[in-house]
């Protein structure tokens, strides 16, 4: 059997890349419905997940991950290998609106091909945690940012285009039946390994109206994604439960970002408050002694932490809907090598003494600061639903970031 396609027969690269394609999606959208029903238990189930649970959606995940990049891959090798090469006529070339059906589909499979893999590697790029990608590479992709909107938005066009995949797929083996049980033609077994007995297919003229016909079901199933409110309802869900209030300060925050940096699966995940305030007083010492006070108050469900955010804000964790804030009340004092702030901690319940070094610049009535502390979330009664360290890290590392000016 040639390696190179004829107009009347496929050749054996083009038909191990069909089979392979097969293969490839037959396994990628179970895996990808189980996987998301797995993960959806997880991230709400009315009891703490057990660390199995969460191993287990996470490798499935991973899996149909890995699968999706594998057929981004193999569809563009095969795209490429198909322009190179002759199209092998329609036998039922003679049924314009059958044969136009029929190049429709396929132009909807080839597109559909890219565009769902793709759309979902940009989701996991754009996003932190939660099932790498098990491969070396591909954990971060060019100019996509980690970004929610991005990563909610990539979600939302992998859903639509993986229905017009179902659906393109369904029609397209629907198709090759009626050529294999009803027309009894030659369609089917010349796709089928080794040499096929297909006759010269009718003289015919391929046109581009097909692949247009194609761009508009992709803008039609967009445009209903649209009026059916996909977009919107992932953007609602952005929103915080609670929002703070402005407090006085003699120092003014003026920009500053407060991030958390967990260990999930052996992998860092960072996440960040958007929402919180810091009540400031300081005066810079001669020397070693006290500087002054904080008051910050952090509103929990303000918190970014990628796919696993859900998770975080529920019971076992943060438990957002019980404790919609957190509070650090701190005296500030300089010391020998830097600056020191020193207070409680209360995260959910539970009130731990702590000591955030920081650095600071002082510019006139400006001031730059930084800091990072090392928390163990069981100290806080912070998923002791998962007592070790297999799916989640014990230590949290706290950043804070700010510039602050002295209020007149």
């Amino acid at each position: 059997m040639a390696s190179t396609n004829s107009f009347s027969s496929y050749g054996s690269v083009a038909k191990t890349f069909h089979w392979l394609t097969a293969l490839l999606i037959l396994t990628a959208l179970p895996l990808g419905w189980i996987a998301d029903n797995l993960a959806h238990a997880v991230l709400h189930a009315a009891t703490a997940p057990t660390e199995a649970e969460i191993a287990r959606a996470a490798r499935l995940f991973s899996i149909h991950k890995t699968v999706g990049v594998t057929v981004f891959f193999v569809a563009l090798a095969r795209i490429m290998w198909a322009f190179t090469q002759t199209k092998p006529g329609l036998l039922n070339a003679d049924h314009k609106p059958e044969a136009f059906a029929a190049e429709t589909v396929h132009w909807l499979l080839y597109g559909s091909l890219v565009l769902v893999p793709l759309t979902g590697w940009v989701h996991h790029a754009a996003t932190e945690g939660f099932a790498p990608i098990l491969w070396p590479f591909g954990q971060d992709l060019p100019f996509v940012p980690k970004s929610t909107a991005v990563a909610e938005f990539a979600g939302v066009l992998h859903w639509l285009f993986m229905w017009t995949l179902v659906g393109s797929l369904a029609l397209h083996v629907a198709g090759a039946l009626k050529h294999h049980v009803i027309d009894k033609d030659s369609t089917l077994r010349r796709m089928l390994p080794g040499q096929s007995d297909a006759p010269e297919p009718p003289h015919q003229h391929h046109s581009f109206v097909p692949s247009v016909a194609a761009l508009a079901v992709w803008a039609i199933v967009l445009t209903g994604g649209w009026v059916a409110g996909e977009f919107a309802r992932e953007a609602d869900d952005d929103e915080a439960d609670v929002q703070l209030a402005e407090v006085q300060s003699d120092w003014q925050v003026l920009n500053g970002t407060l991030s958390i940096t967990i260990s999930q699966l052996g992998s860092p995940v960072t996440g960040s408050f958007s929402d919180w305030t810091a009540a400031i007083t300081f005066d810079e010492p001669a020397g070693p002694g006290p500087a002054g006070a904080v008051e910050v108050t952090i509103a929990t469900g303000s918190l970014n932490l990628g796919t696993v955010t859900d998770q975080a804000l529920g019971a076992d964790f943060f438990d957002n809907s019980q404790f919609p804030t957190a509070q650090f009340t701190a005296d500030l004092f300089k010391t020998e090598n830097g600056y020191e702030a020193r207070g409680p901690l209360t995260i959910r319940d539970k009130t731990i003494d702590i000591v955030l070094p920081f650095s600071l610049d002082l510019l006139d009535d400006t001031a730059t600061m930084a800091g990072t502390i090392d928390l163990n979330r069981l100290e806080f009664d912070v998923g002791t639903s998962q007592p070790t360290e297999d799916s989640l890290g014990f230590a949290v590392a706290v950043t804070v970031e700010l510039t602050a000016t002295r209020g007149q």
